[in-house]
């Protein structure tokens, strides 16, 4: 799996919201299948449907290696903030951060309006979590995984209250069960939700009837957005180290290293890159005044400004950066 559990596994599970209580624990350890008979019952106590519960868990085995891999991640991460970050937030990623904002201008714009989050931290989690939707967001059956856990003596409460969360997703139909697919604790979709947050920070934003946290972009965003929200986001807002926003996303991730990166993240998608702010005398359609102003030129050597007069407003002068409306604008005419 790729690098960032070693970081997010730990503190993944910590931070996990107890959204619902089983209604009377099911004893953990001894045979696996009485266990799962056990969890059954209970998950039909909790209002799930017999043919849910026959999907999910009829035949469903144990896992020794998600075992496995849990007890490799308890205490094993030694890497300082400026080493993590430097695998994590790289030219790469940031020049693909950059083509999303742009790409989502008016999406992220309507969520930030709502819940108060920036477009460049949502974007940062995005990507440090899944790549934007575009890598690994697991593979793993989340069932498996999280039946696995429960029988496991060590967290039994938490991941039994993490699978009945993942039964009520496939009862409400936000995910087929082929769809049910993550990581090693169980996580789902582009923004790498446990169960549990899937059902209490989920939002529907593409207005379909479902929260579809790996296929739905704005529903992702949307709800990446919601949780940080809900746990005390303040908008406009600094998100460094020591603000109450460094803090609220202490839900997304316990690990101040992490957040930590989240910020510089961030940070690097607030400049204008791989776009340079350059001066230049603009010539213009009528119906715009002649000026100096803002244009932001692509600096890659295979493509060259437009010579052709611009029909599109552009920044102000001494904008700090483009909006991605504006962005979009300009490089439709380059």
């Amino acid at each position: 799996m790729k690098t960032r559990f070693a970081i997010a596994f730990a503190a993944a599970v910590l931070a996990a919201p107890l959204a619902s209580t089983a209604v009377s624990a099911a004893q953990c350890g001894g045979d696996f299948n009485t266990f799962v008979a056990s969890m059954s019952r209970e998950a039909a106590a909790d209002g799930i449907s017999q043919n849910v519960i026959s999907q999910a868990l009829g035949g469903v085995q144990q896992d020794q290696a998600v075992l496995n891999f849990d007890r490799r991640q308890r205490g094993t991460f030694r890497k300082s903030f400026e080493q993590y970050a430097a695998t994590r937030v790289t030219g790469g990623r940031i020049k693909g951060g950059k083509a999303m904002l742009a790409r989502n201008g008016s999406l992220l714009s309507r969520i930030e309006k709502q819940y108060g989050v920036p477009p460049e931290i949502v974007v940062a989690i995005w990507g440090l979590e899944t790549d934007f939707g575009r890598g690994d967001m697991g593979k793993l059956p989340v069932f498996r995984v999280l039946a696995t856990m429960a029988h496991d003596c060590r967290r039994t409460e938490l991941f039994q209250n993490e699978l009945l969360a993942a039964l009520k997703i496939l009862q409400r139909g936000d995910l087929r069960l082929g769809d049910m697919v993550g990581a090693y604790a169980g996580e789902i979709g582009q923004t790498q939700f446990l169960p549990s947050s899937y059902i209490k920070y989920g939002v529907d934003f593409d207005g379909n009837g479902h929260v579809d946290l790996r296929h739905s972009v704005p529903d992702v965003l949307a709800s990446t957005a919601n949780l940080l929200r809900v746990n005390g986001w303040k908008a406009g807002g600094d998100y460094h180290e020591g603000s109450a926003n460094f803090e609220a996303m202490r839900e997304w991730n316990r690990s101040e290293v992490y957040r930590k990166t989240i910020g510089l993240f961030a940070d690097k998608l607030g400049q204008p890159y791989p776009f340079q702010a350059k001066w230049i005398s603009a010539r213009v359609k009528s119906g715009f005044h002649r000026s100096r102003t803002w244009l932001y030129g692509c600096t890659s050597s295979t493509r060259r400004l437009s010579a052709r007069p611009l029909s599109v407003p552009l920044e102000p002068t001494g904008a700090r950066k483009p909006t991605p409306a504006v962005l979009s604008r300009v490089l439709a005419i380059l």
